[in-house]
């Protein structure tokens, strides 16, 4: 037996079964400063702990989402919305900023800013 829907709401239910959608944040920049870790949350969930050469994919339903990412310093927040079945990738770095070289001469240690990159 064949029934037809039509109904926007049910095609956009099962597509994302079908095809669920994915977020991939990596940190593998050559400008990170490979140092301290990064925090991840997607949603105010907790995503993972990223040191550098670590990613991480999680699957999320189709629709608008937060990427919160923070080094226990400075936090970033970037919103996105993805589409079923659609696949995006952030790059996060952890780099030294103009004062980061100054205090680590004096106190030894300095301050690590974080950039959001949305990658192609």
């Amino acid at each position: 037996m064949r029934v037809d829907v039509d109904d926007g709401a049910f095609e956009l239910s099962r597509s994302s079964r079908l095809f669920p959608a994915a977020v991939t944040v990596t940190r593998t920049s050559q400008d990170d400063f490979g140092s301290r870790q990064v925090v991840v949350s997607i949603d105010g969930e907790p995503a993972g702990t990223l040191l550098w050469g670590d990613s991480i994919t999680r699957e999320l339903p189709p629709g608008p989402h937060r990427l919160r990412v923070h080094n226990t310093l400075v936090w970033k927040t970037t919103a996105f919305t993805l589409g079923p079945g659609e696949q995006l990738f952030f790059e996060v770095v952890n780099h030294a900023g103009h004062g980061t070289w100054l205090c680590m001469l004096v106190l030894g240690v300095g301050p690590l800013y974080v950039t959001v990159r949305r990658m192609l």
